[in-house]
């Protein structure tokens, strides 16, 4: 029987320093030799690796043509598999644009948080998909502008707010009245997350198309993952937990860390390498994954991608905390030292420096007060009772962001005034996140004497591509911006005995709620920014257009 395609094509890594190599993931539903072919004589070919019976391949493509776009198609041992049969042509051939070294223009678009939006004509109570109304637009009109690549910043499944689908498909192997109940269990039921987010027809041809750069949050795994040592030992405790953080981290690096590594670094990762050379790989990725666990220095899950004179540095800001309520980190200190290293060299070469991380490091005011009190108050600044209802609140409030940890939100601030500092600093600096639900631009307003000579540093917040938040919600992130919610924060600082913090920010646009994605078009040292939001109409069902609510300039004074 002929092998079938599972999963994919996703377009994952193209090559900005040479504009001749891509590589391109598929799962097919046995072991094969999965092959990529582009019409100007691109391609490559790679067989496919074993986990927990499920069959994966990242195809290297080589000799593509500088500046050039052309279609491809997907072979599973010599049989077309991609594109579709689709007599009703509803999207596009796949393409590769391979850009041209040296080229000043890159168009970035991000966002986190999606549900997998239910299938085409189906009841969507959160709204539109943002990824399938991109879908849709493009596929609308072939001479509309593609994102150069599509950014990720977490919670790409929800491992733990499962659909009604989902749901009922668990049932069916198990017995939800125990634990985890109807949340996933294990590795095969994250694959069925990803199944179900990413066979979205639309969202598998974006993706088909546009490459991507992914980082987890926590409901990749699940809530409040690594918010604090007494919730990890308390998860430890669990008699399902461990299955289920190791099926997190198995699915993630097959799914979404291995894409987001140039062809280098897979020729150079022992992991890799070992995973493909076993007859089946699944004990080599668990014991990977088990030493991850344990040992989060054991694994760099942040990476550095350049596109022409753009820097991206995508952080993880989950899996390497240190969680001791006295030395609290974002990072160990060889993954700060790592990230120093990235932001700060070669500062010449770059003309913009996007740094990814799924949690804002500017949020509301109130809320970071409320975060900075939570921290002070869990390392016992006001004694032990304060202490264990302190941490009680961190879990029900998800006070977990840069400013639950205090010491790593400085050294990340005065990181990024460095960077943008000086003769050879950046036009821009900006930090891209998710998670809260809301988008806003925030900017930071320097004390006297240190503003930064050169740099615009600013902070970009996009969330949800496809989720909801409750109305409650909205008013509480509206007052955390408001001068009452400032006055509030000040009486939380006094009694958590904290100072203010290391800089005063303001926010310059939103908050905005709703579907959405942000895209900066970089040209040059300018930098435009545009947000726009799923709206209704203008497709079946949830799928939907996109309609810019708002659209600047970020190196000008009137921006």
């Amino acid at each position: 029987m002929a092998a079938g395609l599972l999963l994919g094509p996703l377009l994952r890594q193209v090559d900005w320093e040479r504009g001749d190599r891509a590589t391109v993931w598929v799962e097919a539903d046995r072991p094969c030799t999965a092959e990529v072919r582009c019409e100007d004589g691109a391609g490559g070919s790679s067989r496919t690796f074993q986990v927990a019976g499920h069959h994966y391949a990242l195809v290297v493509v080589t000799g593509l043509t500088p500046g050039s776009t052309t279609p491809y198609e997907v072979l599973l041992d010599g049989d077309r598999v991609w594109p579709p049969a689709d007599p009703d042509r509803r999207y596009p051939a796949s393409t590769i644009t391979a850009p041209r070294p040296g080229v000043d223009e890159v168009r970035v678009s991000f966002g986190s948080c999606r549900w997998a939006a239910p299938p085409a004509g189906g009841d969507d109570p959160v709204g539109p998909d943002a990824l399938d109304s991109l879908a849709t637009h493009l596929a609308r009109d072939p001479g509309a502008v593609r994102p150069d690549v599509l950014l990720l910043l977490g919670d790409q499944v929800y491992a733990d707010e499962t659909s009604k689908a989902t749901r009922r498909w668990l049932a069916e192997r198990r017995d939800l009245r125990e634990a985890p109940g109807e949340q996933v269990a294990d590795y095969e039921e994250y694959t069925h997350l990803y199944y179900e987010s990413w066979l979205d027809p639309g969202v598998r041809w974006l993706l088909s198309t546009v490459p991507t750069c992914m980082i987890f949050d926590d409901h990749d795994v699940i809530d409040d993952w690594n918010t604090s040592a007494s919730w990890v030992a308390d998860m430890r405790k669990e008699g399902w937990w461990r299955e289920r953080i190791l099926s997190g981290l198995m699915s993630y690096w097959v799914h979404q860390h291995l894409g987001n590594l140039s062809p280098a670094e897979l020729e150079a990762d022992p992991l890799y390498a070992a995973v493909r050379a076993a007859p089946d790989g699944t004990e080599v990725l668990r014991q990977f994954a088990a030493d991850a666990d344990a040992d989060p220095a054991t694994v760099r899950w942040s990476y550095r991608r350049d596109f022409g004179r753009t820097r991206l540095v995508m952080i993880d800001s989950r899996a390497a905390r240190v969680l001791d309520e006295q030395k609290r980190a974002m990072h160990d200190e060889d993954e700060a030292r790592w990230l120093v290293e990235q932001i700060l060299d070669d500062r010449e070469d770059c003309d913009h420096l996007l740094v990814g991380a799924s949690l804002p490091w500017l949020l509301a005011p109130m809320m970071h007060d409320a975060e900075t009190w939570n921290a002070a108050l869990c390392r016992g600044e006001r004694g032990d009772r304060w202490a264990r209802l302190a941490e009680r609140v961190r879990r029900a409030a998800d006070l977990e962001h840069w400013a639950a940890f205090p010491d790593s939100f400085e050294q990340l601030t005065r990181l990024l005034a460095e960077a943008g500092s000086g003769p050879d600093a950046p036009a821009t600096v900006c930090v891209l996140s998710g998670d809260v639900h809301h988008a806003y631009v925030a900017e930071p307003e320097w004390p006297k004497g240190t503003v930064p000579a050169s740099a615009r540093i600013l902070q970009l917040t996009c969330s949800p591509v496809h989720n909801r938040i409750p109305a409650v919600l909205r008013g509480a992130f509206r007052l955390s911006w408001s001068r009452a919610g400032r006055w509030i924060g000040h009486a939380l600082r006094r009694h958590g005995r904290t100072g203010p913090p290391v800089v005063d920010w303001r926010r310059t646009g939103g908050p905005w709620f709703g579907n959405q994605l942000m895209t900066l078009t970089l040209r040059g040292r300018a930098a435009e920014l545009r947000l726009e939001h799923a709206a209704a109409g203008g497709g079946a069902g949830h799928r939907a257009d996109l309609r810019t609510v708002h659209e600047r300039s970020l190196t000008t004074k009137d921006g």
